[in-house]
């Protein structure tokens, strides 16, 4: 089962994005390992101890150093050589506790240190805040905590209750009998919920495409009218305030013109940062398009609206946009609307705003004015 885990996930891995390509390359050959490891081990008595244990144990904690790796990767940790030192010595442990001083118990605990180091690690890289709330990744993070504590029951099982084996595959021990059930988990299923991790990054990613601008990464104009719809009527139903403003940017085209398109697209996502820098709460910060751009505010009056708004273009005209690396002065003129009881749907609100706006540019243009 794991070595058909692991073919399929080689099969499927190119169909994943590139981003993902690496840590799925790494799980794959932590599957493929622990299953050579499991064929190793289960043969051992068709070859020399000294070669196949270690072989076995290696290909073992080798595999689990990958799965590792392949965590790391996933959350764009480091993945260094060092996590590499713990098999190495591992296997150098059991070649000697097989070849020179024979002892099945020594074995056991040497390979149970190297397991749980990289099973606890592999926890530690799950638990540690992430951008998501894949519950595939707790079910991951409970199946390598639940194998880490097998394994150290296995091994005090061994060192303090005297059983008389010759070897792990010993069937008439009950451990022995229970130990390949545990190890199958994860190959088996905990690459399972490793394709399911990657599905639940896939779908957050198209998601976060749908629902916002390409260029900006501010939410999009689908965006802003569903959330303004959403917000509009709750601050109907519970008789909270609203209010948006409308932003657009003084004399873009003449930016396009002087320096080329690509500066243009440069030019917006400094508006864009500096806009949403100035953002306070539960702001909403949009692109409606072009040059334009929305903030949604909200639980806040007329005079704290313009004022935010006031907020707003001191912010963009404050931080000089360097073209080639020279500083250049960006404005914006902004029209600021709140709530009032005509206003039915948010786009009556963006519509009050977007006359203020008209108003603003009017007037000289670096300006705020408030709709009435």
């Amino acid at each position: 089962m794991a070595v058909l885990n692991g073919g399929i996930l080689g099969l499927m891995h190119r169909d994943l994005p590139e981003s993902l390509r690496p840590s799925a390359v790494d799980w794959r050959i932590g599957t493929l390992l622990i299953a050579g490891g499991s064929i190793f081990l289960a043969a051992q008595e068709f070859g020399p101890p000294a070669f196949m244990l270690p072989l076995a144990n290696g290909m073992f904690m080798f595999g689990l150093a990958a799965y590792w790796r392949a965590l790391r990767r996933f959350y764009a940790q480091p993945a260094s050589a060092w996590m590499l030192a713990p098999p190495i010595l591992g296997v150098l442990g059991i070649l000697f506790f097989t070849a020179f001083i024979p002892n099945l118990v020594v074995r056991i605990v040497i390979a149970t240190v190297v397991w749980v180091f990289h099973l606890l690690g592999c926890v530690w890289t799950l638990r540690v805040p992430q951008p998501d709330k894949a519950m595939s990744r707790r079910v991951l993070a409970v199946i390598f905590l639940a194998m880490a504590a097998f394994m150290i029951w296995r091994a005090l099982y061994f060192v303090f209750g005297h059983v008389s084996v010759g070897t792990v595959v010993d069937r008439k021990n009950l451990v022995n009998m229970v130990t390949p059930l545990f190890v199958a988990v994860i190959p088996v299923i905990g690459t399972t919920g490793f394709l399911l991790l990657c599905s639940e990054r896939i779908r957050r990613q198209w998601e976060r495409a749908a629902s916002t601008d390409y260029l900006t990464g501010l939410a999009n104009r689908l965006t802003l009218g569903s959330e303004g719809d959403r917000r509009l009527e709750q601050a109907r139903n519970h008789g909270d305030r609203l209010a948006v403003a409308v932003v657009d940017v003084d004399h873009f085209k003449s930016i396009n013109d002087r320096f080329g398109h690509d500066v243009g697209d440069l030019a917006l996502k400094h508006v864009a940062k500096q806009l949403q820098a100035a953002c306070r709460g539960k702001d909403l910060p949009a692109r409606q398009g072009g040059e334009e751009f929305v903030i949604v505010f909200d639980r806040i009056e007329a005079p704290q609206a313009r004022s935010a708004g006031e907020r707003m273009r001191a912010a963009v005209e404050a931080e000089p946009f360097l073209v080639a690396g020279s500083p250049h002065t960006i404005t914006v003129s902004i029209g600021v609307a709140a709530l009032i009881p005509t206003d039915t749907h948010f786009d009556d609100l963006l519509r009050r705003a977007d006359q203020a706006l008209y108003a603003a540019k009017a007037g000289g243009r670096n300006r705020v004015e408030l709709a009435e």
